[in-house]
C-alpha cells in the first residue's frame, strides 16, 4: 500500500480496513487478518497496525475475540457509510460546488457525466 503524507499511516490503515468492510471483503462477524498479519500485508511496524485497529474497536467497527483475533462488529458496514457520507458532506461538497460554480457546471452536467460513467462500467 502506498501511503500519502496528508494522514497519519494507522488512520490510511484503518480507512483501508473501512474500505474492505464496505467492498465486502469482510462482513459482519467475519475474522480480520491479526494485526502481525496486516501489518506485514502493509509492510509496516506492527505498532502502527496496533494503533490502527485500537481507532477501529474504539469506533465499534471491530470487536476483539480474547485468543480468536479481530471481528467485523455487527452493523460496521452501515455505520461506516453513516460517518463518510457526513464526512463527505461536509468536508468535500462544499469545495466541489464552489468549483461547479467558477466553472459554470450545472448539477445536470454532473448528472450527465454521472450517468456516462455508469454506461462504460455496464
Amino acid at each position: 500500500m502506498t501511503f500519502s503524507n496528508d494522514k497519519a499511516i494507522y488512520l490510511q490503515m484503518a480507512d483501508r480496513l473501512c474500505d474492505e468492510i464496505l467492498s465486502e471483503v469482510y462482513k459482519d462477524d467475519d475474522r480480520i487478518p491479526s494485526v502481525r498479519e496486516y501489518a506485514v500485508l502493509l509492510e509496516v511496524n506492527t505498532n502502527t497496525a496496533v494503533k490502527a485497529y485500537d481507532e477501529l474497536s474504539r469506533a465499534n467497527i471491530i470487536y476483539n475475540k480474547r485468543g480468536l483475533g479481530y471481528f467485523v462488529t455487527k452493523g460496521a458496514k452501515k455505520q461506516i457509510l453513516k460517518e463518510r457520507k457526513k464526512a463527505f458532506m461536509k468536508e468535500h461538497l462544499p469545495e466541489l460546488f464552489r468549483q461547479m460554480q467558477l466553472l459554470d457546471i450545472s448539477i445536470d452536467d454532473v448528472a450527465e457525466a454521472y450517468n456516462s460513467l455508469q454506461n462504460v462500467k455496464e
